[in-house]
């Protein structure tokens, strides 16, 4: 299902989306990645997971948790906030928004090259900016992971 500005129901909320300034970037950053059967993958998410232990995500907070690579994902907790998210398909396979067991299958056959140590999670009612500083962080752990590429799952 695609989710497109002219099919939310609530009027006013279309207008502020539409409203939302996007930023514009000087460069392309773009790299040519090694092949997938060699690739190093992590998983970022603003889904607003976290481990059982770790504080719950609070309104318009721009951190991230750290969610180690060998997390099950029966062991995550969401605390997204947003009163326009509907958390169902998470209560029944949290591989919808984190899907560790699916990667975790390709790189067991070869599909990929392997898992990062850590994957990332912020809570995607936030404002973007209070996330530059916090995801500036996230890419130098990653680089120091040796991560290649990054499966970005929005909430």
């Amino acid at each position: 299902m695609i989710a497109r500005v002219e099919d939310l129901e609530d009027a006013g909320l279309a207008r502020w989306v539409e409203g939302v300034p996007l930023p514009h970037f000087e460069s392309t950053p773009w790299i040519e990645p090694p092949e997938l059967r060699s690739l190093r993958l992590a998983i970022v998410t603003t889904a607003g997971l976290h481990r059982r232990d770790d504080a719950a995500f609070d309104v318009g907070e721009g951190s991230y948790r750290v969610l180690p690579g060998d997390i099950s994902a029966h062991d995550l907790l969401m605390s997204h906030i947003s009163v326009n998210f509907d958390r169902s398909g998470f209560q029944e396979d949290a591989n919808l928004v984190f899907p560790i067991d699916h990667l975790r299958a390709m790189a067991a056959e070869g599909s990929i090259g392997s898992l990062a140590d850590f994957h990332y999670s912020f809570m995607g009612a936030s404002d973007p900016e209070e996330m530059a500083v916090p995801a500036r962080q996230i890419a130098g752990m990653l680089k120091n992971d040796q991560v290649d590429a990054v499966l970005l799952t929005p909430v």
